[in-house]
């Protein structure tokens, strides 16, 4: 929403102080409640938000519509030119984090039936799809998409809430990221979609969730329109502007297609610009004026003109817009993402708390059977586990390389013993995901040994002198976090436990002969709480069994 208004505002001004009163007026307008501060026409108002402000803070963006000219193959429009003009176009890793925030919301949120075309059609209007897709491989733009200050002059007044930490102004607040989040905003919605431990508002993947998760707070149900209108007059409170999503959101949904990064098309009007992101040169934009915005050139409509820009010079622009061509060399289509297959056979299998050795991958292919190289995997682990990727996260999100392969980061097995899952999709329509089952094991002992050699004696109705430590290890190193039984048996050849004889007790202070869930601790050490003495004398055994297999058995006397 840091983008200038486009071209529709414009249309039927006469004069340049009365589009500069029809902006003033609706950026008012975008604000509930606003109280004029001028009182004459033109002037600019107060519009800080009440609490509960919207994504963008009211901030301004692209006003322009579709082609009239729509896709008419729904979701494919195959016959539809890959780059140029063609507006259903959708730079790669844009389209591929709408779809993953869509794959990830049907999973969390199943109740919200949030549409991917739905953040499409508001990342058009509010970044022109991150100007064009100009993202790196991980989705970040390649320069900060920033909005204009809201400091009331013209736009919402908003004073610092992040000290500049988003969007480098601590005096006020700026709309950043290809969906414009307000830095207040984002701190409460902001999301860590492609797992790389940071919320960044500027990477489309983070940006997309999170605004996928604001659209569908509050239970709402975007099949229904009411919650739909609900959810994007949530981002920006302006009839017009939910005009121009639900205008997008319908072109989106009749077809479209991919178009390699950076190709994308730019909205009229120049974009979010910041001071590391500076709007590409247009011979419609003139600099900013001290203090203000970037903005579009004023022109005097002549007689007859509906506000439409002219037609080109014979011979054109020097040379084409990002992803156009005149002639031979126009941009080759990327290759289309068929299938993903498993690159790792087998179970992935870990003991508790150590890494597993084999990592999920996966190689992206098209029909023929070809690699795909930049095609973004999201990798994540699901099942009843705490097994995570290396960072923390449960999810990432890795872009094939040449050949086609994605490999996920290692996963460290946790605690929680038992089968789960590394699930890898891609966002692209009708290319299923592969699945990877990994096996987490109990931390295993191959042998046992007591800490001392005190005899263990009781007088009949004692305790035993002495305690029983034992410290377990495997491969000869101890092995901590291994569950151990300690149980009194009845003989070597009998492994039940006895109903008289030496005994623990419990917290109530009752006997009890058998305890289990023990593990021993970082050092391999098990120390075995006090063992008392009934009225029975004798030779008693105590057997204790770790995880693996291992044993130890030891006499206990009372005499």
């Amino acid at each position: 929403m840091a983008a200038q208004f486009g071209r529709r505002l414009r249309r039927g001004a006469t004069t340049t102080a009365v589009a500069a009163a029809a902006i003033a007026a609706l950026s008012a307008s975008q604000a509930p409640g606003a109280i004029p501060t001028g009182g004459g026409t033109g002037q600019a108002a107060d519009v800080t938000p009440p609490p509960g402000t919207p994504v963008t803070g009211n901030s301004p963006y692209y006003t322009e519509l579709p082609p009239l000219t729509t896709p008419d193959k729904p979701d494919s429009s195959i016959d539809l030119p890959a780059t140029g003009p063609a507006e259903a176009g959708i730079p790669a890793s844009v389209l591929a984090a709408y779809k993953q925030a869509e794959q990830r919301l049907a999973e969390d949120k199943p109740g919200c039936n949030l549409p991917w075309q739905l953040l499409a059609a508001i990342g058009k209007v509010e970044s022109g799809q991150a100007r064009g897709g100009r993202v790196d491989a991980q989705g970040t733009t390649l320069a900060p998409i920033l909005g204009p200050v809201l400091n009331g002059v013209g736009f919402a007044n908003i004073s610092d809430t992040d000290h500049g930490q988003y969007d480098g102004d601590t005096t006020h607040d700026r709309a950043v990221g290809p969906m414009q989040f307000i830095p207040a905003t984002w701190e409460t919605w902001g999301q860590d979609a492609n797992g790389d431990g940071t919320r960044d508002p500027n990477n489309i993947f983070d940006a997309a969730l999170a605004a996928g998760h604001y659209l569908c707070a509050g239970g709402r149900d975007l099949s229904v329109e009411a919650d739909l209108h609900k959810s994007i007059l949530g981002y920006n409170h302006s009839q017009e502007y939910l005009n121009t999503v639900l205008t997008w959101l319908e072109y989106y949904r009749k077809g479209t297609h991919e178009v390699p990064d950076g190709t994308g098309v730019l909205p009229v009007g120049n974009g979010p610009a910041g001071p590391s992101s500076t709007p590409d040169p247009s011979p419609s934009s003139t600099p900013s004026k001290p203090g203000g915005s970037p903005g579009p050139k004023p022109s005097e409509p002549k007689p007859g003109d509906s506000g439409s820009p002219a037609p080109s010079k014979p011979g054109g622009p020097a040379s084409p817009p990002p992803g156009e061509s005149d002639g031979p060399g126009t941009p080759t289509p990327s290759p289309i993402v068929k299938r993903i297959e498993k690159t790792v056979t087998g179970t992935l299998t870990a003991v508790a708390g150590d890494v597993f050795a084999e990592r999920a991958a996966v190689r992206a292919e098209d029909a023929a059977g070809r690699p795909v190289a930049g095609v973004p995997v999201l990798f994540r682990i699901a099942g009843d586990t705490d097994a995570r990727f290396a960072g923390g996260g449960s999810e990432v999100t890795v872009t094939t390389g040449a050949d086609g392969r994605a490999t996920a980061p290692a996963v460290r097995a946790g605690e929680v013993t038992g089968d789960f899952t590394v699930r890898a999709t891609v966002a692209v329509r009708d290319v299923a995901g592969v699945e990877y089952t990994a096996t987490v094991t109990a931390r295993q002992a191959d042998g046992l040994v007591r800490t001392t050699d005190t005899e263990l004696t009781a007088a009949p109705g004692a305790e035993f002198a002495g305690s029983v430590g034992v410290r377990a290890t495997f491969k000869g190193a101890a092995a901590a976090g291994v569950a151990v039984t300690a149980a009194l048996i009845t003989s070597e050849g009998d492994a039940t436990t006895p109903g008289q004889g030496p005994y623990f007790k419990d917290a109530d202070g009752n006997p009890v002969r058998a305890l289990r869930g023990l593990t021993t601790d970082a050092n391999g050490i098990l120390q075995l709480p006090a063992l008392f003495a009934d009225d029975t004398t004798g030779t008693f055994l105590l057997r204790l069994e770790a995880a693996g297999g291992a044993t130890l058995t030891i006499e206990l006397k009372v005499a």
